[in-house]
């Protein structure tokens, strides 16, 4: 399991590139930015050195941490996937392959396809600053127009990508990504209603081409949850000092709220049900909403039942729940 957290090197990076750089400045470009990004502009407004740098200070640290859940999740049902090659689908300024590169040893080969210049250069010079990421490749170009350029990979990765394009256009990246991806795909998304139904679509397209869902679903089966519950995770990270000013935030930590599907060429040796919301506990009971094989169940835990109270006082919101515990 990898931290939530960004690793030292690249936050080393960030510190750099933050020296000389006014945070309130910082701070406006950003949210013009986010503005954008939710109007459906994707990362268009990025056009400036400075505007790549204030969007990687202000979401890097939670987009990392929503990949790094996703990461876990798929290591803990495959625990002997072992990638070698990497293909980063809308690196942006490389978020997921920092990820991926702290998650992974066995990766060797690195290649990062986006269509912005700026952020891409970024990405480059972040990744100067790593001695897993040095030597890796950028691609240029539209994700849908460029990704036949790209090799296959071990590992394909997108995250907050799809909800750039038009459900055509996703449906034919999600294609695309599938004939890249040798051995797993990982897409990530806001946690969102909407990001939901992206996700839902394409892991139901995915797997009508063959694919299996190591998470974070135990099954194949069409999503049994009903509207207006959707399914969605959430990761806390601490903010530094910088991330705080940049967003504008008073509390010391950010919740990201996420969703993805982690697919699998393999039929996975191990189901696990997941966790679907912050469990409750009580004197008495814990009680938690868990996506199992056959449905969506309130499992209830007695305390006298010792052992298996203690393992449950240790479920957190996205937890696998494996049959063993």
């Amino acid at each position: 399991m990898i931290s939530p957290t960004l690793p030292s090197e690249l936050k080393a990076a960030l510190d750099g590139k933050l020296q000389g750089f006014s945070r309130s400045d910082a701070a406006q470009r950003s949210q013009k930015i986010s503005t954008n990004y939710r109007s459906g502009g994707g990362s268009g407004t990025i056009k400036s050195d400075a505007d790549a740098l204030a969007y990687a200070l202000a979401r890097m640290p939670a987009t990392y941490a929503a990949v790094a859940a996703s990461l876990n999740a798929l290591t803990e049902i495959a625990p002997g996937f072992a990638p070698e090659t990497l293909l980063d689908v809308g690196a942006g300024p490389g978020t997921a392959s920092w990820a991926a590169a702290e998650a992974f040893a066995s990766l060797q080969d690195f290649t990062l396809l986006d269509a912005n210049a700026t952020l891409s250069r970024l990405a480059l010079e972040l990744a100067r600053d790593s001695t897993r990421l040095a030597d890796c490749r950028y691609l240029p170009g539209d994700a849908n127009g460029n990704l036949a350029e790209a090799s296959q990979a071990d590992l394909v990765v997108a995250s907050y990508v799809i909800g750039e394009l038009s459900e055509t256009d996703q449906r034919k990246l999600a294609e695309a990504m599938w004939a890249k991806a040798r051995h797993a795909l990982i897409v990530i998304e806001p946690g969102t209603p909407a990001g939901t139904a992206r996700i839902l679509a394409l892991r139901q397209q995915l797997i009508a081409a063959g694919a299996f869902v190591a998470a974070p679903c135990p099954h194949e089966k069409p999503c049994p949850l009903v509207a207006p519950d959707w399914c969605h995770f959430s990761q806390r990270l601490p903010r530094s000092q910088a991330h705080r000013q940049i967003k504008g935030a008073d509390v010391p930590f950010e919740d990201e709220r996420f969703i993805y599907v982690a697919l699998i060429r393999t039929a996975p040796a191990t189901r696990a049900a997941r966790v679907l919301a912050p469990p409750d506990v009580g004197k008495a009971e814990i009680a938690a909403k868990l996506c199992t094989e056959q449905d969506v169940e309130l499992a209830k835990v007695a305390r006298r039942d010792k052992a298996a109270y203690a393992s449950a006082r240790r479920w957190r919101w996205g937890d696998a729940v494996l049959s063993e515990s």
